[in-house]
């Protein structure tokens, strides 16, 4: 028996809590939430709800302390703000409301209004109006790593989107604008760092602020089929861009200008159900989409037939309560089922029209009576579009506003988000100081957020392979995982106990797979779990004084001598780490 019980970093697979599975789980949906849950880092409690399993946990303290020490190095202040918050200080602010049914709300006893933070610039903000009184006591970065909570209308892909979540947000606090990109690009290098760190490839793309605000933002975006980002990049050159925010360039189809007139379309709904019925091209047809907000006035959106909404920008431009209408509320409205709608006649809903459609005559749109259309629709004629804007979602083909090449499409995850907040908060929440002259000022403020798991998960799509994930030695669980073949066996155990005690001396953290089960089970576990570095110690090692060291990243096997396994070892992590940071 080995006589290792309770050394530092020396976990016994048969003392854990792993529990691995052999076949990949049926709620699995990407290949990251397959490795997790066969792996045993995670398990699901609830949709969009997990348990971080030893394993998983040590992950993501290995992801905290590497996000700890980037950030001690610029200087910031780690503090811990609370997960749950009052509602007077979201409606101070106005996102109480524009927050949405995202924000998870609660009463206490006295039945008072309480949120579960979604995010924390509120409470900073409430922190700084009552400590920063001078020009003096700036700049500033605070941060935490903190749960966060979204109620997520579709929580997918496992730890990547779910309503329970643990990230680390830091805010910048300055003077003025130029003090804001000094803190922004601080932070910019900092992500760059941490992620290479990491182990992950990454690019950065310009972004929109959402519900945070409207300045200037970038995300950090790993490219992965299990990704819910999707990013816009040219072919020719440097833009890159999240959907949300993308631009391309299109041709203005061009159409010649008639008198509006009612044609009879029956059963005919779908732009491509009406074109095929009336012989035209998709993009003489004008979409409406009727948008309702609790509150607020309805809206009507106008696109072009051969073009999707992009429904991010309607929640960034408009808010996150405004949804798509339903039918009954369409009805309501136009008098007409949903297909057979259009702008003309409804000048009592604010008009937002897609910018391919400024100056668009002889199209066709519903005619607000079912089962009928009208042609000859001429929008600077026939209705009144309270402001053209980029409402479409960019298709590959589309061409690039920069260099007028190719645009693509692909699937990315959204690693970190940097933000330019300016005085959004400050000026609403009253958070100001003095300058030299006396002058009472705004703080000019920012907010950067990374997603740990995010972190874990994009590891798994990146450099998972068939068999389970392959961690980078820098965030590991543990760095060597010690396969032991007849445990039982009194020389195998006195010679794993050498090894392990030289391996301890050198600073390694060890799983040692001390189950007496099949060989083949332990070394699939191996491949599962992905531990950088795997020792086996069996009969053949003891017979001929050298045992196998294998490297999971490349499959590399050595033949080592006994006594030259803890260098052998420190020599394969340093490799390791070179290839990480090369």
């Amino acid at each position: 028996m080995l006589r290792i019980y309770d050394i530092l970093n020396v976990m016994k697979f048969s003392k854990s809590l792993i529990a691995t599975l052999r076949e990949d789980p049926k709620e699995a949906e990407s290949k990251s939430h397959r490795i997790l849950l066969r792996g045993g880092f995670i398990k699901q409690l609830a949709a969009g709800v997990h348990i971080y399993l030893p394993l998983g946990w040590r992950i993501l303290m290995k992801i905290s302390n590497i996000i700890r020490e980037e950030h001690d190095r610029i200087g910031a202040q780690e503090l811990l703000m609370p997960a749950i918050s009052p509602k007077e200080i979201w409606e101070e602010s106005g996102r109480w409301k524009e927050y949405g049914d995202e924000m998870f709300r609660l009463k206490d006893r006295k039945d008072r209004d309480y949120c579960l933070c979604p995010t924390h610039e509120e409470i900073v903000t409430e922190i700084a109006r009552k400590s920063i009184r001078s020009y003096r006591d700036l700049p500033q970065i605070w941060y935490q790593i903190q749960t966060k909570f979204r109620d997520e209308k579709r929580p997918r892909f496992g730890v990547i989107r779910s309503r329970q979540f643990i990230m680390k947000d830091s805010y910048s606090l300055d003077r003025d604008e130029q003090g804001l990109d000094k803190s922004f690009n601080l932070h910019k290098e900092t992500y760059t760092k941490i992620f290479k760190r990491c182990g992950i490839d990454f690019e950065i793309v310009d972004a929109a602020g959402g519900v945070m605000g409207t300045g200037e933002s970038k995300e950090f975006v790993a490219k992965g089929e299990g990704g819910e980002a999707t990013i816009v990049a040219c072919k020719n050159c440097d833009y890159r861009v999240n959907l949300e925010v993308a631009k391309g360039r299109a041709e203005f189809a061009k159409f010649e200008d008639s008198k509006v007139n009612e044609v009879h379309t029956p059963g005919k709904k779908s732009v491509e159900e009406v074109s095929g019925f009336l012989n035209v091209k998709p993009e003489n047809l004008v979409k409406s989409m009727f948008y309702t907000a609790a509150d607020k006035k309805p809206i009507l959106i106008l696109l072009r037939g051969d073009y999707d909404i992009n429904e991010d920008v309607i929640t960034n431009r408009f808010g996150f309560s405004y949804e798509p209408a339903t039918s009954e509320e369409i009805i309501k409205y136009f008098g007409a089922e949903p297909g057979y709608i259009g702008p003309l006649g409804k000048e009592d809903i604010d008009l937002y029209a897609d910018e391919l459609l400024k100056g668009a005559k002889g199209m066709i749109t519903g005619a607000n009576k079912n089962n009928y259309h009208i042609r000859g629709l001429n929008l600077e004629r026939d209705i009144m579009v309270k402001e053209f804007l980029n409402l479409r979602e960019v298709k590959s083909g589309d061409k690039c506003i920069k260099c007028q090449g190719e645009l693509e499409l692909y699937n990315g995850l959204e690693l970190g988000h940097i933000f330019k907040l300016g005085t959004r908060y400050s000026e609403t929440l009253g958070a100001k100081f003095l300058d030299e002259n006396g002058v009472e000022k705004p703080v000019v403020m920012g907010s950067y957020g990374i997603g740990l798991e995010r972190i874990m998960a994009c590891i798994c799509e990146q450099r998972g392979d068939e068999h389970g994930a392959v961690w980078p030695i820098s965030i590991a669980p543990y760095d060597v995982y010690v396969i032991i073949l007849n445990p039982l066996s009194k020389d195998i155990a006195k010679a794993a106990d050498e090894i392990i005690q030289a391996l301890t001396k050198g600073g390694f953290s060890i799983i040692i797979d001390d189950r007496d089960i099949s060989a083949g089970i332990k070394f699939n576990d191996s491949e599962l779990l992905g531990i950088p570095i795997r020792l086996t110690i069996g009969p053949k090692g003891i017979k001929n004084n050298k045992f196998d060291v294998s490297l999971r990243e490349t499959k590399e096997v050595f033949e080592v001598n006994k006594n030259l396994i803890a260098d052998k070892c420190l020599e394969s992590k340093d490799i390791l780490y070179r290839r990480l940071n090369g």
